[in-house]
């Protein structure tokens, strides 16, 4: 195993997730100098997560329970605009349960073949 899953976590998982909260912020009109002051992120960001230069390898949006949440954070940073930190521990738990439900482990196969999600478990039996 040379890419733990933590590491695919950081290097995909997080930046997809935040890819998506951008894209619903900005299916709700919202600006991308809106939407970066939002996230705390610069717009130069928000606009490669549009493009989908960032955060484009996990389709977040076939896992509907996790692009439910996702929306509803969405809405809770519009109305209530909390602090970077609320922003990031939200994203962090969403990835986590996405790792407990087995979202992850096909494409942690593919960034790492020596990964065989038919014999690995650890994910689903430490977060599931």
């Amino acid at each position: 195993m040379k890419t733990n899953a933590f590491e695919a976590v950081a290097k995909y998982v997080y930046p997809s997730l935040r890819r998506r909260v951008v894209e619903i912020l900005r299916e709700k009109g919202l600006s991308q100098i809106q939407i970066a002051e939002l996230l705390y992120i610069t717009q130069s960001a928000v606009s490669r997560y549009l493009r989908m230069n960032r955060g484009a390898l996990i389709e977040v949006e076939k896992f509907p329970d996790i692009n439910e949440k996702l929306k509803r954070l969405a809405e809770i940073i519009m109305k209530e605009k909390p602090d970077e930190y609320y922003i990031h521990g939200e994203l962090v738990k969403i990835a986590i349960e996405m790792l407990g439900k087995g979202y992850v482990c096909s494409f942690h196969s593919k960034v790492d073949p020596e990964i065989d999600p038919k014999l690995c478990r650890i994910c689903i039996e430490t977060f599931g």
